[in-house]
């Protein structure tokens, strides 16, 4: 009986993983890509298909392709240095004096070489879509790594240091890496009409305006003229993607008002900054992708909607935001739960009217409507948010009406603040 019981238990807990897998991992990709089959109900669904993943997912699978080429590698390695291991325990089996003491002289080494082939698979076992991964390794160590410096006068230094302070890429870095990015980075100027990437090619820099405006465009999947989705001006960074997940420009980027940028080159990069930037990074896309709202949002809008986020954190009872206060912050729940209270009758006390989870939005008036507060937002439990100021969101975006009528259906079903 009690085998029969656990058997049972088993098999709940393994449809409950693959439900979880189907919802988290595999509806979000096949449902998009049914409505458009509908949609368009061409005469060959399985070539549609295949070219519908190819337009929406087809950078992701070569993302990995030189971590994997670095793991090959260390598989390779792994009989060698079972050999090795087998070699110091017959010696130590041989002459239990001298095992004694190469146990206590070299035990650090040994203890490598046990846990490596563990390591090893663990690594396998954990490779993640949504970093890419330029395998340092032996085919790219990171102690070769010699910086470069280009001369320049304290007057640019001192610009540079203001741009890599106020951008999120470069913010983190203690004092030492910033210096090495700074004396890396190089001065470029452009003219109006001037291509600075071109959507497609391969990237070896990236760019932090210092002065003019750069105008963001890409063509998508079924369309051949470009869209325009944001403009950079001074303090923005571009062109990071290519670099941080080893593919393609995402999009273009053309001068239109004349100015100056600073480059940094691809070495600088990964040795630096690569790692802060794409944990940061990573750390929201994937909550970004499950958000309703935003599911329509391109892979290259995501990212650099993650990178404008600030979080904060709040105890049960703290309020976020109150009745009537004015604001230009746009709220999601990225961890806890949260409750709206609103004055329905003057002179009354509030009274609960909707209640928040992970992936949950709120204060959108503020950027739709320019409105005050029309609810008080109070943490439920211990609560982590993630804000987004009006200036930086039509930056990155462009307004937010226009991401919000690509789910114009499921914005006006969902109940707001």
């Amino acid at each position: 009986v009690d085998l029969l019981e656990d058997e049972k238990n088993q098999q709940k807990i393994k449809e409950k993983m693959n439900k979880a897998y189907l919802d988290q991992k595999i509806n979000r990709i096949v449902e998009p890509m049914v409505v458009e089959l509908m949609k368009q109900t061409p005469d060959d669904p399985i070539s549609f298909m295949i070219d519908w993943l190819k337009d929406n997912h087809g950078n992701r699978a070569s993302v990995h392709a030189n971590e994997r080429f670095e793991l090959d590698h260390l598989r390779k390695e792994v009989p060698k240095l079972k050999e090795r291991i087998a070699e110091l325990d017959q010696g130590e089996g041989d002459d239990e004096e001298a095992g004694s003491e190469r146990e206590s002289a070299g035990s650090d080494e040994e203890d490598y070489v046990d846990e490596l082939p563990e390591k090893v698979a663990k690594k396998a076992g954990q490779m993640r879509t949504s970093v890419s991964a330029e395998a340092f390794g032996i085919y790219n160590k990171k102690e070769d790594f010699k910086p470069i410096v280009i001369e320049k006068s304290d007057e640019v230094k001192l610009k540079i240091q203001k741009r890599l302070n106020d951008s999120f890429l470069f913010n983190t870095l203690n004092e030492k890496d910033q210096n090495i990015v700074l004396g890396a980075m190089k001065e470029e100027n452009f003219a109006v009409g001037d291509v600075v990437i071109t959507e497609g090619d391969d990237g070896d820099v990236l760019y932090v305006v210092e002065s003019g405006l750069y105008n963001c465009s890409k063509i998508f999947p079924r369309q051949t003229k470009p869209t325009n989705l944001t403009k950079y001006e001074a303090g923005a960074a571009f062109g990071e993607l290519a670099l941080l997940y080893n593919a393609p420009r995402a999009a273009t980027i053309t001068c239109i008002e004349a100015g100056t940028l600073y480059s940094l080159d691809r070495n600088t990069f990964n040795h630096i900054v690569k790692d802060a930037a794409a944990k940061r990074r990573e750390k929201y896309e994937d909550f970004l992708s499950q958000v309703k709202i935003l599911e329509s949002l391109e892979p290259y809008e995501r990212s650099k909607l993650a990178d404008a986020f600030k979080e904060e954190t709040y105890a049960p009872g703290e309020y976020v935001i109150r009745e009537d206060e004015n604001g230009d912050v746009f709220y999601f729940i990225s961890d806890g739960e949260a409750y709206a209270t609103k004055t329905l009758e003057a002179g009354k006390a509030p009274v609960e009217v909707m209640q928040y989870k992970r992936g949950d939005y709120f204060g959108e008036r503020a950027l739709i409507k320019n409105e005050p507060r029309a609810a008080n937002i109070i943490a439920k439990t211990d609560l982590t948010v993630v804000n987004l100021d009006r200036h930086s969101f039509k930056r990155l975006l462009g307004p937010i009406e226009e991401i919000l009528k690509r789910n114009i259906s499921s914005y006006t079903s969902m109940k707001t603040e």
